[in-house]
């Protein structure tokens, strides 16, 4: 008495079958499964968004005073000191 045969499991499913009807059956499976379809896509959007979150963007190009002053002859290089 401790596990179910295979009979009472068509048992249960004929009167299942019986109360909710095929097509509404149909219906819950395919919800279902819709359902499963949308998590585990989740699951891959959230693993990629994470992923691309942790890559270090690539730093951005400086440009070095002699290139700026090249670029630039009306230029006049200024260093700023501060009082102490």
């Amino acid at each position: 008495m401790g596990s179910f045969s295979i009979w009472h499991w068509l048992i249960v499913l004929v009167i299942v079958v019986l109360v909710f009807g095929t097509k509404k059956l149909k219906n819950i499976g395919s919800d279902l499964g819709g359902a499963v379809k949308g998590f585990k896509d989740g699951i891959k959007d959230g693993a990629a968004s994470v992923d691309a979150a942790a890559a270090p963007a690539a730093p951005a190009q400086q440009v070095s005073n002699a290139t700026a002053k090249a670029a630039d002859a009306n230029t006049v290089d200024v260093e700023a000191r501060t009082k102490s």
